[in-house]
């Protein structure tokens, strides 16, 4: 197994147990850097020769992500522990066999010590994702553990790691069931009682956003007879929740055509044609600046603004701008629900850009609560980066 040996001092984070061994710490390696096949298991010394971690070597800035701090064998035995304690906390968490619930995060990458992978399952149907180059030579094993650990319970595993993996990596990767198969039927899960049409093939990341779950359901409480807009709606979660607390009529807004003709099928598929649902294909940002006082409650969920720290200014800028359009014409008493899925925006960074977007609306606001990923989404107590999505509820007077 290939060696890397750390500069003098590099070692302190380890001892943390951070699991992202980064470039500029590599002193030297046991053979020539282009002699590590990216994707292969190294092991990692400190400048002294002690062992200190063993992971999957990458090209660019991350140069290894760790697997274990112990000397073990990365096998089939390996893998299936760590998919069977993953499943136990989601087991504790009351996620396995909930009548309400059948959708949820199996593993969350560094908060499960698998850093590079996601798997969701949907049902009967594991959707897995790999981030890095180790996760995807890996898949195989993955996938005979996911099947050891659900045996019957699992009758499809789908392969989605095309569009996550590396872009430099040319892995050549193709979408794919490793396990089972398609049943050609539209999938629909179950989410807190409510119904939803999940296409893990072709939707984005892995069908479904699986981590406002526990946010979606506080939307319901919130909703009451309320006219709720939903910007960047993808498959109109907030909605389905919003008419299910009793909204009197909702928007939803997204640019993507195929996204919110999904919304519309979801509110159909829990409420029939009952409810005053309009979903509009158009720029969420452009509709904010002249929506007026129509809606009391307005949930602004964008995609990620900045994917790393290099963008940083202008996402801010963007988050300032849409929360500054939708406070200024909430009417009063209205309720925002806003969001930042951006890991590189820390949560008091995303709080004081709010807080700046107030300013410039105006309004008397409180902070009603401070919101995060769910439970299935855990952090990694020493690799705090994994909390990257924040959000707030603000009253507005």
């Amino acid at each position: 197994m290939p060696r890397i040996y750390l500069r003098r001092g590099k070692e302190e984070s380890l001892l943390r147990r951070h699991p992202w061994i980064f470039s500029g710490a590599i002193e030297r390696v046991d053979c020539s850097i282009e002699g590590i096949e990216e994707g292969a298991l190294v092991d990692v010394f400190t400048s002294r020769g002690d062992f200190i971690a063993r992971g999957h070597y990458q090209i660019g800035s991350i140069a290894v992500r760790v697997l274990s701090f112990e000397q073990e064998p990365i096998d089939d035995r390996w893998w299936a522990e760590r998919i069977a304690v993953a499943r136990e906390v989601r087991r504790t968490l009351s996620l396995t066999d909930n009548a309400d619930t059948d959708c949820y995060r199996l593993v969350h990458g560094e908060g499960d010590s698998l850093p590079g992978l996601v798997v969701d399952i949907y049902g009967r149907t594991a959707v897995m994702q790999c981030h890095s180059v180790g996760m995807y030579r890996s898949r195989a094993a993955i996938a005979a553990a996911i099947r050891e650990c659900y045996g019957e319970q699992i009758t499809a595993i789908y392969d989605k790691s095309s569009q996550t993996l590396p872009f430099k990596a040319d892995l050549g990767a193709v979408d794919g069931y490793l396990f089972g198969h398609s049943t050609g039927k539209s999938n629909v899960v179950r989410e807190n009682g409510l119904l939803y049409n999940v296409d893990w093939e072709h939707g984005q990341k892995t069908g479904f956003f699986l981590d406002q779950r526990v946010n979606r359901d506080l939307v319901r409480r919130y909703a009451q007879g309320r006219t709720v807009l939903n910007t960047f709606c993808y498959t109109g979660g907030f909605s389905v929740n919003a008419f299910a607390g009793g909204a009197a009529e909702v928007c939803s807004i997204d640019a993507s055509e195929r996204a919110v003709q999904l919304a519309a099928e979801n509110v159909r598929l829990n409420f029939g044609d009952e409810v005053r649902h309009t979903a509009l294909a158009c720029d969420a940002v452009e509709y904010l600046k002249s929506i007026g006082d129509r809606y009391d409650m307005i949930i602004l969920d964008p995609p990620a603004f900045a994917k790393h720290h290099k963008v940083l200014g202008n996402a801010l800028q963007g988050y300032k701008r849409i929360n500054a359009r939708a406070l200024s014409q909430i009417r009063p008493g209205g309720i925002l629900f806003t969001f930042s899925c951006s890991q590189a925006v820390s949560r008091d960074l995303f709080r004081t850009t709010v807080f700046s977007a107030a300013a410039i609306a105006g309004r008397r606001v409180r902070i009603l609560h401070q919101l995060t990923q769910p439970a299935d989404h855990p952090v990694n107590i020493y690799h705090p980066e994994g909390e990257y999505l924040k959000g707030l509820v603000l009253y507005v007077e």
